[in-house]
């Protein structure tokens, strides 16, 4: 299948939502990003719908009919009907207008080619009468079939689907020309690619928007009433059984739109529950006016079908029938083999889920499948990851909190805006003197601390870090830090014990003035002892000093 629905890895998120809106589950999941499984995708474009983060992409191929209109041979568009939908008021006319004006030769309605193909079904009915007939326009109806479904294809009627069959009668009115299908289809550009050279490209209404706007080319509103134009009812739901005969004896004519829906009737079919009916099946809700690409984020399905049903008419196109042989188209089974997983395989899956018994199987949808076992299948089969299990990593995630937070030596306190305790670790509440969780959860951290510096963490949305306090109704020291979460609906309160360190300092800090007091002492008595022998020094050398006068004096004298 070609690639026309791809990825844009660096948009991927995680959110899962692809896979959980994707009806064949064909999106695998690696290393957090969401591939498609082209060979399980049934081009639905729901993906493309619904990713938040517009990961998911079409292929363009404006370029390719750009360059195709620059060649020789004419390049004849051929117009989904849902086009009166998509672009209010404007018909067929003022379309063909505009977009001649980008170069193309011709525009005609794709509607031509749906009256060739309902006028085929009524008559496989009438003449071969089939026990069951699903119609084949949907190109992802068919790729359902084919893919997820392949037992059931002798009830696909093997006709052409509208577009193939307008851009082959094109063909065979002008053999050179290039054809160019312009609808609201992902689908589509598949279908195109893989037609043998019928339809040479597929534009969404999106590519031809942009492409109008860019050479700033406007679209008049104007509207032609044309009474043979039924099939213009194609793109509703029930708009192909509104333009057939439905005159085939015996037969339940029954319309089916979504493929969930067609999923649940195709499984009737396959348990022998339907039978002797034809069956409209389209993919998209509401028809092909739902399609994935009418303008992504525009859908409207009341008004579009109004649009659609005030511009189809009562009788047919006049156009030729071709022969029943040159209606008929060939879908083969496309569907992979795939190994379906032992029991014990799945139960060891669903060990490492977390899941050992059925009060652990959640089924709460939010990895994208519907049980937590086809969750195991899917990850047997390289689909899925065990870490898309939110309930899983959740309750990994507050495991692992929990071991943290029950074995830190540090006093740890959770609180709410309200400053109530909202959990409460055993090093907090050995340091409080709680006994029992039961007995402060809930309550105000009034009960047990100063609530001010908490306030003042909310008031401020700052944190108070590394803060020495004293909680003298515990006579404990502890090196206070209060951290408010991200959304400032919660404040964390981490309490060190620093008792003893408090205890050790002010134990050196006492030892420190003991010793400074003796070496007070010790140098006070050294003093006086120096000035003792100061003053004695000081009385022996008056003495010498008289008695050596005196000897002095007695000399002279002589």
């Amino acid at each position: 299948m070609s690639e026309c629905l791809r990825l844009k890895k660096s948009n991927c998120k995680n959110c899962y939502k692809c896979i959980r809106h994707c009806p064949v589950k064909s999106i695998r999941f690696s290393a957090g990003q969401a591939n498609i499984i082209s060979s399980e995708c049934i081009l639905c474009g729901t993906c493309f719908v619904v990713c938040p983060q517009d990961a998911k992409e079409i292929v363009d191929e404006t370029e390719k009919v750009q360059v195709m209109i620059q060649g020789e041979d004419p390049v004849i568009a051929s117009l989904a009907p849902s086009f009166i939908a998509n672009y209010d008021g404007v018909g067929i006319e003022s379309m063909k207008e505009a977009l001649m004006k980008l170069g193309f030769a011709d525009v005609q309605e794709t509607a031509l080619g749906a009256t060739q193909v309902k006028r085929e079904y009524d008559r496989i009915l009438t003449e071969d009468q089939p026990d069951v007939l699903i119609s084949s326009c949907c190109h992802s109806i068919n790729l359902l079939i084919r893919k997820h479904y392949p037992s059931l294809l002798p009830y696909l009627a093997n006709v052409l689907t509208p577009m193939k069959a307008h851009c082959t009668q094109i063909k065979r009115d002008t053999p050179n020309a290039k054809t160019v299908f312009i609808g609201p289809c992902v689908a589509k550009k598949d279908e195109a690619e893989n037609s043998g050279g019928v339809v040479d490209a597929v534009l969404t209404f999106e590519e031809l928007t942009a492409w109008l706007k860019k050479e700033k080319i406007g679209l008049k509103k104007e509207i032609i009433p044309e009474d043979k134009s039924l099939t213009r009812f194609f793109p509703t739901t029930g708009g192909i059984l509104k333009s057939m005969r439905r005159d085939a004896p015996g037969y339940q004519y029954l319309a089916l739109d979504g493929v969930e829906n067609c999923m649940a009737a195709l499984e009737d079919i396959k348990n022998g529950q339907l039978k002797h009916c034809f069956i409209e099946m389209s993919a998209c809700p509401g028809g092909c006016i739902g399609g994935p690409v009418m303008e992504k984020y525009r859908r409207s399905p009341v008004r579009n079908y109004i649009a659609v049903a005030s511009f189809a008419g009562r009788k047919d196109f006049e156009v030729p029938q071709p022969a029943a042989s040159d209606m008929k188209d060939i879908y083969l089974p496309a569907a992979q083999l795939t190994v379906k997983p032992a029991e014990h395989e799945i139960v060891q899956i669903m060990h490492e889920m977390g899941k050992y018994k059925p009060a652990d199987e959640l089924n709460c949808g939010s990895c994208g499948y519907n049980t937590c076992r086809e969750k195991a299948i899917a990850i047997f089969h390289g689909k899925a990851e065990i870490s898309m299990c939110l309930p899983f990593l959740k309750e990994k995630a507050e495991g692992f909190s929990n071991v943290i937070v029950k074995n830190s030596p540090n006093a740890l306190i959770v609180l709410n805006a309200s400053l109530e305790v909202q959990q409460i670790n055993q090093a907090a509440m050995n340091l409080l003197n709680i006994r029992y969780q039961t007995d402060i959860l809930g309550d105000h951290i009034v009960r047990v601390l100063d609530p001010k510096p908490f306030v003042k963490v909310v008031e401020n949305r700052r944190a108070l870090t590394n803060q020495q306090v004293y909680l003298a109704e515990y006579g404990r020291y502890v090196e206070q830090t209060i951290v408010p979460a991200e959304d400032g609906r919660m404040l964390v309160c981490i309490m060190r014990d620093v008792t003893k360190e408090e205890d050790d300092r002010k134990r050196k800090e006492e030892i420190s003035m003991e010793t400074m007091e003796v070496a007070d002492q010790v140098i006070d008595k050294q003093m006086r002892i120096v000035q003792e022998i100061a003053s004695l020094l000081g009385e022996t050398a008056a003495e010498t000093k008289i008695a050596l006068s005196k000897l002095k004096e007695s000399i002279q004298n002589e």
